[in-house]
């Protein structure tokens, strides 16, 4: 049997992180401000830290048809590459809040965020880090981010490789 095992480290505080790993978390907390979530409360932000040292961020913008929501993750993503086509993505920070209830545990992005996270390292032809936290706890750091989808939908397949 195969199995599919991907390395991450988790950390009880922030204080183990980088300066550039704080900075990022500490913007994608900031961007929390900016979520649309008047039907499920869940704020969800992102923030991402771009090689020639800018800092996007973007937040999860609800409707009240569900499917047409958008992620925080691909928000940013876009944001990222609209305003820098060509520039390198180093690392996503992702962190969540809810309106009912402390959020204790880090959210992962969905399947739709993985595979435009997975899309967006192949394109770039590099990994980005993911950082997770939620309003306090834990904080993990995963060093690629399709280590998420390990068995992610890719150029590969439509050209029948």
């Amino acid at each position: 049997m195969k199995e599919h095992i991907f390395r991450y480290e988790q950390h009880k505080s922030t204080r183990k992180l980088t300066d550039m790993q704080r900075v990022v978390l500490k913007e994608a907390k900031k961007a929390l401000k900016k979520s649309y979530s008047p039907y499920s409360g869940f704020q969800v932000a992102a923030a991402i830290e771009l090689a020639n040292g800018e800092i996007i961020s973007g937040a999860n913008y609800e409707n009240a048809a569900y499917p047409l929501c958008l992620c925080a993750e691909r928000v940013a993503l876009a944001a990222a590459a609209a305003q820098f086509p060509n520039v390198k993505i180093l690392r996503m920070a992702v962190t969540v809040k809810s309106k009912e209830h402390p959020q204790l545990k880090p959210a992962a992005p969905c399947g739709a965020c993985r595979q435009v996270i997975l899309e967006t390292e192949n394109k770039q032809r590099q990994p980005m880090e993911i950082i997770l936290q939620a309003e306090k706890g834990d904080v993990l750091v995963i060093p690629e981010g399709r280590s998420l989808l390990p068995f992610g939908f890719d150029g590969d397949a439509l050209a029948g490789r």
